[in-house]
């Protein structure tokens, strides 16, 4: 393996496992409150998704929209385990990437919350790249929710990601 300026170079990219996005953080709320809000779209629309067509409930297919972006997808709920899990087939260009939330209460009355993204295909390198981005927006997604709950505030985070569209990261688009 050699590295020249910014460019990593190597025979090929060698994965032990398919990789996993994942991301946790502490909600001051109770378990309650954090699992609402995202089962309930009405809540998760301020934190994450623009809308969603219906509640997480066993055995639903649910359409999530950002319309910011023109994106849409369909999730299928696999598993709502009240207050403990929920578990979700992501719907995303005829791949299934299951997507699972577990819920921990703790004696505080706070939650710490998790988020675990799999089912990632294709060459090792594309599913590093899509497991690395969907660790970030999974973790903007805590933070928008921990922004909403403890402090209510929407901080707009995932419309803000790609001001200029879904995929363009140009900070400066006028250069």
């Amino acid at each position: 393996m050699s590295q020249k300026g910014s460019t990593l170079t190597d025979a090929a990219l060698v994965l032990t496992e398919v990789p996993a996005a994942t991301s946790a953080m502490l909600i001051r709320r109770p378990v309650s409150e954090v699992f609402a809000a995202f089962v309930d779209p009405a809540i998760t629309s301020k934190f994450w998704f623009t809308r969603g067509s219906g509640p997480l409930e066993p055995g639903a297919t649910v359409d999530w929209f950002w319309d910011m972006y023109g994106f849409s997808t369909q999730a299928s709920v696999v598993a709502v385990n009240q207050h403990r899990r929920i578990l979700v087939d992501w719907l995303v260009d005829d791949a299934v990437l299951p997507i699972e939330w577990r819920f921990f209460p703790r004696p505080d009355g706070t939650t710490f919350v998790s988020i675990k993204h799999t089912g990632f295909t294709g060459e090792p390198q594309a599913m590093v790249q899509e497991a690395i981005r969907s660790t970030e927006g999974f973790t903007l997604v805590l933070a928008g929710l921990k922004g909403l709950l403890e402090h209510e505030v929407s901080l707009n985070l995932v419309s803000d990601r790609f001001p200029d569209g879904l995929g363009n990261l140009n900070p400066n688009p006028g250069a």
